[in-house]
């Protein structure tokens, strides 16, 4: 959303108040995709859009569109120094045992707001097919509820009677981080 905020602010557009940034999330969320080809998109433009806003403006967009999405797969776009979201996943895979590799690389599920954008599955095997070993299947999954699966999932974990690994606040504030590790690893239950 920062990101599509500086971009409409650069092409004249203001949105100083909180309603206009929900403005600009609503716009971001409505037509923006994810780029097969970034490059491609690029040379050949985004069809524009026209969004009405909330005052009755018409404001268009054009290549704000994919450029939005983009900062996910070159978070150098946004002046951060990471890897996008599909080096960190194939690297997250590397690091486990060969025999996982393959499940894993045929497994992949995406979840969060930032997966709803249209074409971020099939920019996601793109990415990942040439990072992966030669005779592996790339298989990205992107189910709709992916937007809250998260929290989907926490509610269950958290509403079964064997989830025992709660820390209280005075264990934090005495231990630190290690009591997480203590708890989760040790089992204990103070």
């Amino acid at each position: 959303t920062n990101y599509m905020l500086s971009m409409l602010v650069e092409r004249g557009y203001s949105f100083t108040d909180p309603v206009g940034r929900e403005a600009v999330r609503d716009i971001k969320e409505m037509h923006g995709f994810v780029a097969t080809d970034y490059n491609t998109e690029i040379s050949k433009g985004a069809e524009p859009k026209t969004h009405e806003l909330y005052d009755g403006q018409d404001i268009f967009v054009g290549n704000e569109r994919f450029k939005c999405a983009e900062g996910l797969f070159q978070p150098s776009l946004l002046g951060m120094k990471v890897d996008g979201v599909h080096v960190v996943t194939n690297n997250s895979i590397m690091k486990t045992s060969e025999t996982a590799r393959r499940e894993l690389y045929s497994n992949i599920i995406l979840s969060g707001g930032s997966t709803m954008f249209p074409g971020i599955v099939d920019r996601m095997v793109k990415e990942l097919v040439p990072l992966a070993p030669s005779d592996t299947t790339v298989k990205v999954v992107a189910p709709p509820e992916r937007k809250y699966s998260v929290w989907i999932g926490g509610s269950i974990l958290a509403s079964l009677s064997t989830m025992k690994l709660w820390i209280k606040t005075e264990d934090y504030n005495e231990y630190g981080p290690n009591a997480v590790h203590q708890r989760c690893y040790l089992g204990a239950n103070k």
